[in-house]
């Protein structure tokens, strides 16, 4: 892999507080060469959005009570809305590297975000194994694959996927700006920096900027910047939003405008927000925007996502950040509130408009779907534990070559213990590993998880069970360990 600075590849000039140039050095003649062939070609250009713990309820096209997207409504409207799909994992680090490798995050050992990879807790009643921490090098990502097709890349915002010798340049892209190894800003004000567990944070790249400057808009900014200085190249971009994540904080006077909204039965009660998610819509609005005015509309593939289910624990001075209902619990778990996930994706000329699609999916899927897209063969040296959806964006009662999916948690979090799940068709199963409890709910009728039918039908749970053992051994999936008395820990075994 060669590697080549930022510095390089992308200067930044102020031109005021809130706009960069952005210069990239001319393309050798293999580029320029790669560069016509995806022309004559017409491969579209790959905007992916992806969303920080952005929950399945929270956009108004599925079914918010409170939060207002109509820019996000609009892009469901001209394409595919996905009623089933799902993250890879119930936080943010395994589901980025899923949809960057294709592969599942049991698989590379990636089940947690980074900094809790080498430090799992050690006084609860099983240990958490300790994972990768950084996404390894030797993984080709998608974003390399299109460099080599003739690409411009970029990823702006959130990357939280290694330290800086595992920062976005290493991993394919061309340009990069705000990604680091921490997972969420210590305040997405001017200037994006100060005191944030215990440790001084920033977001770096913005260059200058002024008070009262807000975070989503100065990534779209730069977005906006890399698209022009494409040119005529086919470009991938992955904008990486830090928002819905926490710190919750919105402008003041969106803050005020949703508090003024609340009504007593809603479902969603958090006008902070409610405010964060109407800053993201307005700028995946001005995204959109910006792509129809360089006449780049008909051509280009968008996909707007989340990394996992929305957080439901509380921040600050209001309610809970967000309720997931009629989905149960949130980010951590795997019930569906925190693996479901808002899904839209356009392709001009291929998804037809206001299509909805019930298809289980989930984003390790995003790979493969990308490859076909642009017409690039895997490698034969490649494997996915993704499938396309590319006949899925053509007609949306096709189904897809496998019957199940599976999600693998061995951590701890506010909403949950140790645990792993698969659905196959309707049904869903959790095995929790402190003590291999099982749960079984049937989600055509119950996609609240809310009657357990494992001990009433316990032939479909042991099937599924012991199908859940099998792919654990067939991806190698790390187990958490229990201590013996004289404190040797050993393995939980299926």
């Amino acid at each position: 892999m060669r590697l080549i600075s930022l510095a390089v590849l992308g200067s930044l000039f102020l031109v005021n507080a809130t706009a960069t140039v952005l210069a990239f050095p001319a393309r050798s003649a293999d580029a320029q060469e790669r560069g016509r062939s995806a022309e004559s070609t017409r491969r579209p250009n790959i905007v992916l959005i992806l969303v920080d713990d952005l929950g399945w309820a929270d956009l108004a096209c599925y079914g918010s009570d409170l939060h207002q997207t109509p820019n996000v409504d609009a892009l469901a409207n001209r394409g595919m809305r996905f009623t089933d799909a799902y993250a890879s994992a119930p936080v943010c680090s395994p589901t980025r590297a899923a949809l960057l490798s294709g592969k599942h995050p049991a698989r590379m050992h990636m089940t947690i975000w980074r900094e809790a990879a080498k430090t799992p807790p050690l006084k609860r009643k099983v240990i958490p194994p300790i994972t990768v921490a950084d996404l390894p090098l030797s993984i080709v990502t998608i974003a390399e694959r299109l460099k080599d097709a003739g690409y411009l890349t970029a990823h702006i915002g959130k990357w939280h996927l290694g330290d800086a010798a595992h920062y976005p340049e290493t991993q394919g892209f061309d340009f990069e700006v705000g990604g680091t190894h921490w997972g969420c800003p210590s305040t997405f004000f001017h200037p994006y920096r100060g005191m944030s567990h215990g440790e001084l944070r920033y977001v770096p790249g913005l260059g200058l900027g002024k008070q009262d400057d807000y975070l989503t808009d100065r990534l779209t900014d730069q977005a906006l910047g890399f698209i022009d200085a494409a040119k005529d190249r086919p470009f991938f971009l992955y904008m990486a939003y830090y928002t819905v994540h926490t710190p919750i904080e919105g402008k003041p006077n969106l803050v005020k405008r949703f508090q003024k909204k609340l009504r007593p039965a809603m479902r969603h009660a958090n006008p902070a927000y409610a405010a964060m998610v109407y800053s993201m819509d307005e700028n995946v609005g001005r995204i959109l925007d910006h792509i129809k005015k360089s006449h780049l509309d008909d051509r280009t593939l968008v996909i707007l996502t989340s990394d996992n289910g929305g957080f439901i624990n509380r921040w600050g001075p209001f309610p809970a950040v967000t309720n997931n209902a009629p989905l149960r619990s949130g980010k951590g778990s795997l019930y569906e509130g925190g693996i479901r996930v808002p899904l839209i994706v356009r392709w001009p000329g291929v998804t037809r408009a206001a299509a909805t699609c019930s298809e289980p999916v989930v984003l390790t899927d995003v790979y493969p779907t990308i490859l076909e897209a642009v017409d690039l063969k895997k490698d034969t040296s490649e494997s996915f534990d993704g499938f396309s959806w590319v006949p899925l964006l053509r007609d949306a009662a096709s189904e897809l070559p496998r019957n199940s999916l599976f999600w693998h948690y061995p951590h701890y979090y506010p909403t949950t213990t140790p645990v792993s799940a698969m659905r196959s068709g309707n049904w869903k199963l959790l095995e929790y590993l402190e003590d291999y409890r099982l749960e079984l709910y049937d989600l055509s009728v119950d996609p609240g998880e809310r009657k357990n039918l494992a001990t009433t039908n316990r032939a479909k749970a042991d099937q599924m069970r012991d199908r859940l053992h099998a792919w654990r051994k067939e991806v190698g999936a790390q187990m958490p360990t229990t201590c013996h008395a004289k404190g040797a820990p050993k393995a939980n075994s299926d």
